[in-house]
Parts: C-alpha cells; structure tokens; sequence
C-alpha cells in the first residue's frame, strides 16, 4: 500500500505535539487516533446491531437478564464428588 501524506495545519501539528506521548512520533499518534477512533465506530456499530437483535428476539433478551443478574460476588460451592 502505498504512503500518503496528510497536511496539517501548523495549529493542528502543535496540539497533536502537545497531546502525543514523549516518546511517540507524531505520525504513530496521529495513525493510533484513526485506527482508534475506527474501532470505536465498528464497536458502537455492533452495539447497535445486537440491540436491535434483542429487540427481535425477546427469549435471547431474557437469558441476557438472567446472566446479567447472576449473583458473580458469591462464593462457589463445589460440587462433591
């Protein structure tokens, strides 16, 4: 692929300076923003996509309130054997 130049205003370059770790090029910030913030849409997308499916399907929605209020803070009892 190809390398492809961004230019950024001189007010811009200093904020993302100001922002970005030390020890981080501007141009490794800069891609980690983008591919951060892609990720964030892929995930907010997919929230939105298993929220309409359990408007569709009410029997997933109720096991997902059944594991939801499971009670994770007590204490396992094992099984004897």
């Amino acid at each position: 692929m190809p390398a492809t130049t961004i230019k950024l205003d001189a007010e811009l370059v200093r904020k993302a300076t100001e922002l970005k770790p030390v020890d981080e090029t501007l141009t490794g910030f800069v891609r980690g923003l983008i591919e951060r913030e892609h990720r964030d849409r892929q995930f907010r997308e997919a929230a939105r996509a298993y929220e309409a499916f359990l408007r569709e399907n009410p029997e997933e929605r109720e096991a997902m309130e059944v594991w939801e209020s499971a009670p994770l803070t007590d204490s396992v009892e094992w099984a004897k054997p």
